[in-house]
C-alpha cells in the first residue's frame, strides 16, 4: 500500500517540478527583458551623445580647418593645396572616430550576458535533476 501511495505522489512531484520550471523560465524572460531594456537605453544615450558631439565637432572643425587653410595659404603653398591637406586630415580623423563608435554598438556589447549564463546554469541543473 505504501508503494501505491508513492506512485500516486509521483505525478504531484512532476507537476511541482514543471510549475517550478515554468516559473524559472518566466523569471529568466523577465530578467532578459530588463537587461535588454537597460542595454538599449545605454545604447540610445550613447548614440545621442555621439550625435551631439558630432554636431559640435563639425562646427569646431569647420572653424579650425578654415583657420588652418588660411595659415597654410600665408606660406608658399596655394590655397587649394592647403584646403586639400586640411580636408584630407579631417576626413582621416572622422573615419577613425566612426569606426571606434561603431565598435561600441556591436551585438556582443548589447547582449544579455547574465541572462544567458543563468539560463545555461538552469538547463544544466534541470539535466542533473532529471538524470537522478
Amino acid at each position: 500500500m505504501a508503494q501505491h501511495a508513492e506512485i500516486k505522489d509521483t505525478p504531484s512531484l512532476m507537476v511541482k517540478a514543471f510549475r517550478q520550471l515554468s516559473q524559472l523560465m518566466q523569471d529568466e524572460v523577465t530578467l532578459a527583458k530588463a537587461e535588454l531594456s537597460r542595454n538599449l537605453s545605454r545604447a540610445g544615450a550613447g548614440l545621442a551623445l555621439i550625435g551631439v558631439a558630432a554636431i559640435l565637432a563639425l562646427t569646431a572643425l569647420d572653424v579650425l580647418a578654415g583657420a588652418l587653410v588660411a595659415y597654410l595659404a600665408t606660406t608658399e603653398m596655394s590655397v587649394g593645396t592647403a584646403a586639400l591637406i586640411v580636408g584630407g586630415g579631417c576626413l582621416v580623423v572622422a573615419l577613425v572616430l566612426a569606426f571606434v563608435g561603431k565598435s561600441r554598438l556591436t551585438a556582443d556589447a548589447l547582449s544579455p550576458d547574465r541572462t544567458m549564463h543563468n539560463l545555461s546554469q538552469d538547463l544544466d541543473a534541470m539535466k542533473e535533476a532529471t538524470d537522478a
